[in-house]
């Protein structure tokens, strides 16, 4: 029996958007917890498993979202606010210090079916800077608060202040006591930022979600914003292309637009995701001295990961539903 006109139609629009509504739609996701100086001589073997169990905590949280049919936006943010939730890592609970001793955040939000977004920056005593941008694209009319505004809206929201002290981490305070002491050789080493967490995921829908949340960078001054909460920077997603979510020397993923380069690549140019991803990292963004990288997941559910530091916190579960954890290089990884 051949399937009537108006079936035909409809199947040719999800086709066209990458859309499907079959229970055997693929679905898949990655997530980061930041780039930079990171090798076995620089972490220690309980950080570690530390580190390894709350990535594997986050992506298996977050898959479990995806298989029971739920959204990649969901998806996304349980990871993002699993990892939030965590002191290892450079965003909510686990921030860096600002030079003043305090404790800021951004992070960003994008739907790939809508192209709606939603991101805060500069902002203080929210535990779960995640949940704040998600409200900021669905319940304002801006796609981009910062400050003392988007805390206020927050609470306007049903948001909760948390005190300072919950933010407080040792190794984040002693960091930037070594930052005072030698600005200089700390900016330069990019453990004084690493932690930055992201998630990218494609839903049964064939929708796809990009989330980046962070602390910044130790003593940043002068109400400095990185890439994450930038749409196009940091973070980016489109149905017709890719999910992307950045991590690294933020300045330089501004000025490169990394996250909707790799999109045009696979849009415009029809590159592979892997494809687009490595020729952003590895060419144009080392061509602008800057290091750091990104994950990114197609319509299709292939993953890329790529990175130019010496390692980046990561794991995947792709469509076979294989899980991957990595913190290290590909060569670090199997010694």
């Amino acid at each position: 029996m051949k399937p009537g006109p108006l079936l035909t139609i409809f199947a040719t629009i999800l086709v066209f958007t990458g859309m499907t509504a079959t229970a055997d739609s693929p679905i898949a996701i990655a997530i980061h917890g930041g780039a930079g100086t990171i090798s076995r001589s620089t972490v220690t073997v309980e950080q570690e498993q530390a580190i390894r169990a709350k990535l594997l905590e986050a992506i298996t949280t977050a898959y479990q979202v995806l298989e029971n049919d739920g959204d990649s936006m969901d998806a996304v943010i349980s990871a993002i606010k699993i990892l939030e939730d965590s002191p290892h890592f450079n965003a909510g609970k686990g921030s860096v210090f600002t030079w003043d001793g305090k404790n800021e955040m951004d992070a960003a939000l994008m739907d790939g079916a809508s192209l709606d977004a939603g991101a805060i920056s500069g902002v203080a005593n929210i535990a779960n800077p995640i949940v704040l941008a998600r409200l900021v694209m669905q319940k304002s009319k801006h796609v981009f608060l910062s400050g003392d505004g988007a805390v206020e809206f927050a609470i306007e929201q049903g948001l909760e202040k948390v005190p300072d002290k919950y933010f407080f981490t040792e190794r984040r305070w002693q960091q930037l006591q070594d930052f005072k002491n030698q600005p200089e050789l700390a900016a330069a080493e990019p453990q004084y930022r690493i932690g930055t967490v992201g998630a990218v995921a494609l839903d049964r829908k064939g929708n796809l979600v990009a989330g980046t949340s962070t602390g910044g960078t130790t003593g940043k001054r002068y109400g400095r914003i990185g890439d994450s909460p930038i749409i196009g920077a940091g973070t980016y997603a489109n149905n017709r292309s890719v999910a992307v979510s950045a991590t690294g020397a933020g300045e330089f993923f501004i000025r490169g637009t990394v996250a909707h380069d790799i999109s045009a690549l696979v849009e415009y140019k029809g590159m592979t995701v892997d494809d687009a991803a490595r020729e952003v990292i590895f060419e144009k963004l080392a061509a602008l001295k800057g290091d750091g990288g990104v994950i990114a997941i197609d319509r299709h559910g292939n993953i890329s990961m790529p990175f130019n530091t010496e390692g980046m916190y990561r794991a995947s579960i792709d469509t076979s539903g294989k899980v991957k954890i990595m913190l290290y290089g590909e060569k670090a990884e199997t010694k």
